[in-house]
């Protein structure tokens, strides 16, 4: 053979015969050649696999810290909405609390001289003023009562601002107040709580009237108030009739004022047969009185 040549020899075994192999150089670097990208070519693969791993495992830790801060938004927005809620409960607390003790300059809390006198002379003569103490006492337990039940706003103000037939303005049942709308003593844990509407007892069986014209979307059980009925009456207003002994009305029902929905009873969390009514403006309870004569 002419030229140069790589001779490969190839040994198949003991009982094999010898292979030999003639490759001209060319052959050879071009075969080293091929190894050599296909080696490079591997590395870049391989370098490539090994990025794209690193990107799909950020990905999902991104993912991951994604939903994680999607879940905090959502329990801070019911935050934020329970704490909206919270403060505009407060706030009409706060405005029945100021009508109540007569925070204004209109309305000055003025005191019997006799009460005056006890708490001029301190606790001197104690017992000779007794009555004149526990007047006071009663006068400071039942005032807030008294004025929480008083109109704040004349009738005119509610026409201006929502239908006639949407004000509840007509009260549901006849009988007497045990517990006005704020803060109060829970008759069942002793507790300072805050009651959200009024509770107007009335013997067993006493007719329930519909307090505006409006829809009924609610009727049935509810842990702690029984039975009770919720109407629709437009405008943002609802009104709760809790603790019924039976309801005359269906889900969907159109009503209207005056119209008996139901009875007095004793269901739910009671001790004794009576009204809770409520009065809620976009959700949020309000103070009954503001809607109803005096």
């Amino acid at each position: 053979m002419d030229g140069k040549y790589y001779i490969f020899l190839i040994f198949p075994g003991a009982h094999g015969k010898l292979r030999r192999i003639h490759l001209p150089p060319y052959l050879v670097q071009l075969i080293l050649g091929f190894a050599i990208a296909g080696v490079a070519t591997g590395g870049a693969l391989a370098g490539s696999y090994a990025r794209m791993l690193l990107k799909v495992s950020n990905y999902n830790t991104l993912r991951a810290e994604r939903e994680a801060l999607k879940t905090q938004c959502h329990c801070l927005e019911g935050a934020i909405t329970q704490t909206h809620e919270k403060l505009e409960s407060l706030q009409s607390l706060a405005a029945e609390v100021a009508l109540a003790y007569s925070f204004s300059e209109r309305r000055r809390p003025r005191f019997p001289a006799d009460v005056l006198r006890v708490a001029s002379r301190g606790f001197a003569g104690l017992g000779e003023d007794y009555n004149a103490s526990l007047y006071a006492f009663n006068m400071m337990r039942v005032t807030p009562l008294l004025a929480s039940y008083a109109s704040t706003a004349s009738p005119s103000v509610f026409k201006n601002a929502y239908e006639d037939s949407a004000i509840p303005s007509i009260w549901p049942v006849r009988g007497l107040i045990t517990a006005g709308f704020g803060q109060r003593m829970d008759p069942f844990t002793g507790e300072g709580a805050f009651h959200t509407g009024v509770d107007i007892a009335a013997l067993d069986g006493t007719p329930v009237s519909a307090a505006a014209d409006g829809i009924l979307f609610f009727a049935g059980a509810e842990a702690g108030y029984g039975n009770e009925a919720l109407i629709d009456h437009g405008y943002g207003i609802t009104t709760k009739y809790a603790h019924l002994k039976a309801l005359y009305v269906v889900v969907g029902e159109e009503v209207s004022r005056g119209q008996v929905i139901g009875v007095v009873g004793m269901t739910g969390r009671t001790t004794g047969p009576h009204l809770h009514y409520e009065v809620l403006v976009s959700g949020t309870p309000v103070n009954p009185a503001r809607y109803l004569p005096s």
